[in-house]
């Protein structure tokens, strides 16, 4: 029941967090942020959320970025879900390196 509860929570956080990844993001010109996968704790006051960046040169300096306004993004987070979550879970942010592990894998199976 509780794993249930989990997986329609990181649901919803992944959904609103890509919205507003979206609109912060048309700001800038040739940046694309997309959430891939959310996790949240088990007592819902955690959500890991792995963030894959385009074009990947730029993913440090756009995850110092979002670290750096965690606050903001979490009081939007908090206006979007306020209806459905009590409490919004703390953020912490990574990167997914996922597909570039991808391309280099295909590139090596190439050769």
């Amino acid at each position: 029941m509780q794993e249930t509860r989990q997986n329609r929570i990181a649901r919803l956080l992944q959904k609103e967090l890509s919205l507003i990844f979206q609109s912060q993001t048309r700001m800038m010109h040739g940046v694309m942020v997309s959430v891939t996968r959310v996790k949240i704790s088990p007592d819902l006051s955690i959500c890991t959320a792995y963030l894959s960046i385009f074009p990947s040169e730029k993913g440090e300096e756009i995850i110092n970025a979002v670290t750096r306004n965690q606050a903001t993004i979490r009081y939007d987070l908090g206006q979007r879900v306020r209806n459905q979550l009590r409490i919004i879970p703390e953020l912490r942010f990574f990167i997914d390196d996922s597909l570039d592990y991808i391309d280099h894998i295909d590139e090596l199976l190439k050769r």
